[in-house]
């Protein structure tokens, strides 16, 4: 049994202690505010992130960075816009043989780094792994069967992380291409808002459907920009990720989606969330990222477009519809 530490206690930094546990390890995880820590060590909930969910009593919360630190593998499971911050925070009580779990999805906003690239910035001792896949936090906190991807660079980490983390319900599958995972992690949530206007606007699920597929054309076109692979993308990391959260309502960018395609401004949609929609600051990088990288994304800059520069969602449906027509192949833009 090893003590792993997690950094977050949101819905998926909760969820992930839950999963932890269930696999027989011991949690310590460090949350920012000193009420959510008391309301796991002292009444084992987490109503401000995971409402309604019993946890387990042995797991601890701490606001002392430096304990979580200090746990024989550390999960990384704050806001990707938050990450940098978070490893830079870490580094001075880290030690350099601490493999490093990344489990936020998201592109850096201004640098347009992945996460592992992030991480690696800050604290380029330390062995890196993502995990990424078909996740809501939810279905992984009441222990419902879970598969996901680890992505490793070393085979022999990935798999003593995947037996230190998986379980009967939360099972890992190993696999070394660590761009192509988080490419697929990133990308989902920006088609997913597109997804969801396409409900609010009553588009039909013929358009969501090819939403979806065209999405997936541009998460491998930008995966293989990074180094990644198109097979990665067809996985759970990619294909698996994309088709829950560009689906269900549980998913926070899907359902920010239908809230803009019925009307709601943006602002006001964030206003009333707690909860962050990765997707919403992804758009901004991803679509910068393309641009630099010369990758087309027509899909994501929509979304940028209608998010951050003011562009009507109509007239970016029309621009979308008039593109013209060629071959299909997975990767045609």
């Amino acid at each position: 049994m090893e003590r792993i530490g997690i950094v977050g206690a949101g819905a998926w930094g909760t969820a992930l202690a839950l999963a932890l546990s269930r696999a027989g390890q011991r949690a310590l995880i460090w949350a920012h505010e000193p009420e959510t820590v008391e309301a796991i060590n002292r009444r084992h909930e987490n109503p401000l992130f995971l409402p309604g969910i019993a946890l387990d009593p042995a797991l601890e919360a701490t606001g002392d960075l430096a304990r979580t630190a200090a746990c024989g593998i550390v999960l990384l499971a704050t806001p990707a816009q938050h990450l940098r911050a978070t490893a830079t925070a870490l580094a001075p009580a880290l030690d350099a043989a601490t493999p490093l779990v990344i489990c936020a999805k998201g592109i850096e906003e201004g640098t347009g780094a992945l996460m592992s690239e992030v991480v690696a910035a800050s604290l380029p001792r330390n062995a890196i792994a993502v995990l990424s896949g078909p996740t809501f936090a939810g279905e992984v906190a009441r222990g419902l069967p879970t598969a996901i991807t680890l992505a490793a660079p070393d085979a022999a980490l990935g798999r003593r992380l995947a037996q230190s983390i998986g379980s009967k319900t939360f099972r890992p599958y190993v696999s070394d291409d660590v761009p192509g995972a988080q490419v697929g992690g990133a990308i989902k949530n920006v088609v997913a808002i597109a997804c969801g206007i396409v409900v609010g606007r009553k588009l039909g699920d013929n358009a969501r459907a090819a939403l979806i597929t065209r999405g997936l054309a541009e998460m491998v076109r930008l995966a293989l920009a990074k180094g990644g692979r198109a097979e990665t993308l067809m996985g759970l990391s990619g294909l698996g990720d994309l088709t829950l959260t560009a689906n269900g309502l549980q998913s926070r960018n899907h359902s920010l989606g239908v809230a803009l395609g019925q009307g709601e401004s943006l602002q006001a949609i964030l206003a009333a969330r707690r909860s962050v929609a990765e997707g919403v600051s992804s758009a901004r990088a991803a679509a910068a990222l393309a641009s630099r990288l010369q990758v087309e994304m027509p899909i994501v800059a929509a979304v940028d477009a209608i998010l951050h520069r003011g562009a009507p969602i109509d007239t970016v449906i029309e621009e979308l519809l008039s593109r013209p027509l060629r071959a299909e192949t997975a990767i045609t833009p």
